[in-house]
């Protein structure tokens, strides 16, 4: 069977951690362990969030006085995507023996006029008082938003249109790769719609909607995404949460999460499910195996046809 993972961003670093190298070799080493089990029975297609990793690496770039410019998202996303993709290939190199594994830096093809442009909705970095966040957004002209835990910046998240390096992930599958590709959603491009040039873009797509998408153009089986909750839960929060154990794309999106958090990762498996007829599932890292095996996790469907 061939399964997209998309890791959540817990797979690096934990609500309230140091965002250390240390720690996230650490918790590197804890996803290598819970994708090898998967890798020894299936095809595997790994992806990756980034939004702890590009906010400080945007923070840095935006202090550094020898910068007459800080850099801009698309060339810190590639970044992510090469230093978040070395931990990841060398852990599962040690977990996986023998095996051949690649990290490709991927591009990810949006619109030039999405309108997401102008609503940002994408948490990056990490989470700051009310007070530090207002002066932030006012030194640094960031636009700010309530997270879990406190105020985090917002930036835009364009909708994914293509993955330009398909292709070449599709070779590397065909030769037994288990292939990291597309994290943090893949650094945002748009073409010349002329000579098909492309240049980068100030934005971070979603990873989860990106992995959809990869997902449903390799004709994967089963889309995994992995975050730091055993299932999806509607009333979340609340005292009437309860978890959701096996639903279908028109369930999901009559619920309506919310985007910062969940909304993306239920659109996400409702558009694979539905475009394409195969399983998707969102559940704890710690239980990827469990998951795909129909023992943990939320289970989506194909929405049974109408008689």
């Amino acid at each position: 069977m061939r399964i997209v993972i998309a890791l959540g961003g817990n797979a690096l670093l934990r609500r309230g951690e140091r965002p250390d190298a240390a720690v996230q070799q650490e918790n590197i080493d804890r996803v290598s362990t819970a994708l090898a089990a998967l890798a020894h029975e299936h095809e595997i297609v790994v992806t990756h969030g980034n939004g702890p990793q590009i906010g400080l690496l945007a923070a840095e770039s935006e202090a550094d006085p020898e910068l007459s410019a800080p850099y801009p998202l698309d060339l810190l996303g590639a970044q992510t995507e090469g230093l978040i993709g070395s931990l990841l290939v060398r852990a599962l190199h040690n977990a996986l023996p023998g095996r051949r594994i690649a990290a490709l830096v991927t591009h990810t093809l949006v619109r030039a006029d999405d309108p997401a442009f102008t609503r940002p909705t994408k948490y990056v970095g990490q989470v700051y008082s009310r007070a530090a966040a207002r002066t932030l957004s006012r030194q640094r002209g960031w636009t700010v938003a309530r997270d879990t835990g406190g105020w985090r910046r917002v930036v835009a998240s364009p909708s994914p249109e293509r993955i330009v390096e398909t292709d070449t992930v599709e070779d590397l599958l065909s030769h037994q790769t288990l292939v990291v590709c597309a994290g943090g959603g893949g650094v945002p491009v748009t073409a010349d719609s002329v000579t098909g040039a492309l240049r980068g873009v100030e934005a971070v797509v979603d990873k989860d909607l990106t992995a959809a998408l990869l997902a449903e153009d390799l004709k994967a089986d089963f889309l995994l995404i992995l975050t730091d909750v055993p299932h999806i839960y509607r009333a979340y929060g609340t005292l009437e949460q309860h978890p959701v154990l096996d639903t279908t794309p028109a369930e999901l999106r009559r619920d309506r999460f919310a985007a910062g958090s969940m909304g993306p990762k239920a659109e996400a498996a409702a558009r694979f499910v539905q475009r394409t007829g195969g399983l998707a599932a969102i559940g704890a890292l710690d239980a990827a195996y469990e998951i795909v095996h129909g023992r943990s996790g939320t289970l989506v469907r194909p929405d049974l046809p109408v008689s």
